[in-house]
């Protein structure tokens, strides 16, 4: 069984990794910095993979219908996400596929998250109890 979920969009600014700095206590400069990020090689400023992983969970729960369905999460980090300094930011992009209904009413899901057409996560699973 392959089912497609709807494709969810989430746009990513720079005030976002403010916020997020703020909330998560990582004030990494590579998250914030332009200078520091492209000194240690990073094309610039880039998005905490938790934040990153936190997008792709959102869009998890919306296709459950709501947090407490949410039963397994887990991500790898593959690339990361570059957040230009502009009103803009960029768009980060979660579809996903049903792979498996369970017999105990369990289902499923390989998701893919992308950034500019790359793959920012690998091995993207979640199981959902449906309501």
């Amino acid at each position: 069984m392959t089912d497609t979920l709807p494709t969810q969009t989430f746009t990513v600014t720079r005030l976002d990794l403010v916020r997020y700095c703020g909330a998560s206590g990582d004030f990494n400069t590579i998250h914030w910095s332009d200078r520091i990020a492209k000194s240690v090689g990073l094309p610039g400023v880039i998005a905490h993979g938790m934040y990153t992983m936190a997008l792709a969970g959102r869009a998890v729960t919306a296709w459950a219908g709501a947090p407490d369905a949410v039963v397994e999460f887990g991500v790898r980090f593959s690339r990361p996400v570059p957040v230009p300094d502009t009103d803009e930011g960029t768009e980060v992009v979660i579809s996903g596929v049903i792979k498996e209904v369970t017999d105990d009413g369990l289902t499923k899901l390989e998701l893919t998250a992308t950034c500019g057409g790359d793959k920012v996560l690998s091995l993207a699973r979640a199981t959902i109890r449906k309501r």
